[in-house]
């Protein structure tokens, strides 16, 4: 998992409620076996019709949006069933950063496993940043982990909360597996003296 710490890009804009997981990842795209190569399934009800067609009136077709880093939605984002194919297909399709004003609590903790931030916002900052985002091609956001803002570069800041042990896993770049790998040592230590109640014939 790649550290995170400070990004800047184009948001792009998602003005949906109760955008469930699967929306994000239908569930016919769910039998591949690796974790990559989700993101050109990412919204695909969405993003193109029934022909297979890219739907042009999509916001994440328009090529104002095109190479954003940053998803912006609205209320209970992620909600739906629990696969942890969703934030794969967000963070394959490029997205490492999605604000919204709240998030279904497994998707939110899946974000974190997977390298993506999911800020949470108030319902009046999401709205203004939707503003923003419609009246001004090319808006950007400023998105700064360690001192826990977004911001854009006409002055204005958001301040975001997050769970300080989370916080430290995106700075570091640590999945369960590296922080696990972290205590190696001290595990092949705790191998070598746990004694043994089976002997090998």
């Amino acid at each position: 998992m790649e550290p995170f710490k400070k990004l800047t890009s184009v948001v792009a804009p998602l003005d949906r409620v109760n955008v469930d997981t699967d929306a994000i990842i239908p569930k016919q795209f769910l039998k591949r076996i690796e974790r990559s190569g989700f993101g050109q399934f990412l919204f695909y009800e969405w993003r193109f019709d029934e022909q297979d067609q890219k739907n042009d009136d999509f916001e994440l077709n328009k090529p104002r949006y095109a190479g954003s880093n940053i998803l912006l939605s609205r209320a209970n984002f992620g909600c739906g069933s629990s696969r942890e194919h969703a934030p794969w297909a967000l963070l394959d399709y490029g997205f490492k950063v999605v604000i919204a004003p709240s998030f279904a609590d497994i998707f939110f903790n899946n974000c974190f496993k997977n390298g993506i931030l999911p800020i949470r916002l108030s319902e009046e900052q999401v709205e203004q940043l939707f503003q923003n985002t419609g009246a001004q091609e090319g808006y950007a956001l400023t998105v700064d982990l360690e001192a826990q803002t977004v911001s854009d570069a006409s002055g204005l800041t958001m301040s975001f909360e997050i769970d300080p042990y989370r916080k430290e896993c995106l700075l570091k770049g640590l999945d369960d597996i590296a922080i696990t790998l972290e205590y190696d040592q001290q595990i092949g230590e705790y191998e070598a003296n746990y004694p043994s109640y089976y002997e090998v014939k």
